[in-house]
């Protein structure tokens, strides 16, 4: 199978290697070099979740109605850190 490299130095992984080897987005790939051939070994790969997986994740404790508007996730991950 033959894969062209762009400008950035990309390639694409031909679908029938992904789908064999299980290579989703987000997966890390291993490379390294002997002589003039490049090994590509699958070190991790992400397993697909979906919006229900993270429902409850993130709390809101103070009192009173909130919109979605109102809740600022980077605010409540420092804050989140800051606590004891």
């Amino acid at each position: 199978m033959l894969t062209t490299v762009s400008d950035k130095g990309q390639v694409v992984i031909p679908v029938e290697i992904r789908r064999r080897l299980g290579i989703t987005p987000g997966c890390q790939l291993d490379f390294s070099l002997e002589g003039h051939v490049i090994h590509a070994e699958v070190k991790r790969q992400v397993a697909q979740t979906t919006v229900e997986e993270g429902f409850g994740m993130l709390v809101c404790t103070r009192p009173g109605k909130r919109r979605l508007a109102d809740f600022d996730v980077a605010l409540a991950m420092r804050e989140a850190n800051d606590r004891p």
